[in-house]
């Protein structure tokens, strides 16, 4: 299994990170933020339908039949990822996070390696200012699917968005122990440069010249010393 596989390379480390802090952060980023480009769903999020609902005994009776459906759905099909992900957002339409959270968790029960249902979670956790449950979840993804890049980006993304840049160069440099591609390393470098850490980036360019030997990779360094 590829995604489990032990890293290669430099700097390499076999245990895998522990999952700390859980409560919420006093800093807020929107899930807006985080998104740079559409994420290809797995099956389309259908709203409920509309209704006039009159008082609360009428919402309450609303919302327990709601999820009698809900549920009716999922235990007939379980593995129906589409399924949890209407349940989670129907959820989340009712301003009920924890019982939408419940229900991403039991998601990932049936399928922990679905990249969909880590990615809504995460938005889920951002829209309510919980960064450091989204910044849990990313760990969690990128442990067990390290080598899908799009949890790394999103990871020290969301960090860099933080002002927390220690903490964003220690998650580039626990990506780049899995060897990943070309577009990750110049990521890293650009990441580098972009607060003049000019040595920083030199030693990024002496790991990826070794795990990516090209001459076009030794192009990229000599021109970036050029332009120092």
């Amino acid at each position: 299994m590829g995604d489990a596989a032990k890293p290669g390379g430099y700097g390499q480390s076999a245990r895998p990170p522990k999952i700390k802090n859980k409560s919420a952060a006093a800093v807020q980023i929107t899930a807006e933020q985080l998104i740079r480009e559409a994420y290809e769903r797995q099956g389309s999020v259908q709203k409920a339908p509309r209704q006039k609902v009159l008082d609360g005994e009428e919402l309450s009776d609303y919302q327990m039949r709601r999820r009698r459906e809900f549920e009716e759905g999922v235990r007939k099909n379980r593995s129906n990822i589409a399924e949890w992900l209407r349940y989670a957002s129907w959820e989340e339409s009712q301003n009920e996070v924890k019982r939408a959270r419940s229900i991403y968790e039991r998601a990932l029960d049936v399928d922990s390696r679905n990249q969909t249902v880590y990615i809504k979670y995460a938005e889920l956790e951002m829209k309510n200012k919980n960064t450091n449950s989204a910044r849990n979840l990313y760990d969690r993804a990128v442990t067990i699917l390290p080598r899908v890049s799009q949890f790394w980006y999103r990871y020290t993304y969301m960090e860099e968005l933080l002002g927390n840049v220690d903490g964003a160069r220690e998650i580039f440099n626990r990506w780049m122990q899995w060897e990943p591609e070309e577009e990750a390393w110049s990521a890293f470098i650009k990441f580098e440069r972009r607060y003049g850490e000019a040595d920083n980036a030199r030693a990024v360019f002496e790991r990826f010249v070794f795990v990516h030997p090209e001459s076009k990779t030794w192009l990229k360094w000599a021109k970036f010393e050029e332009d120092l």
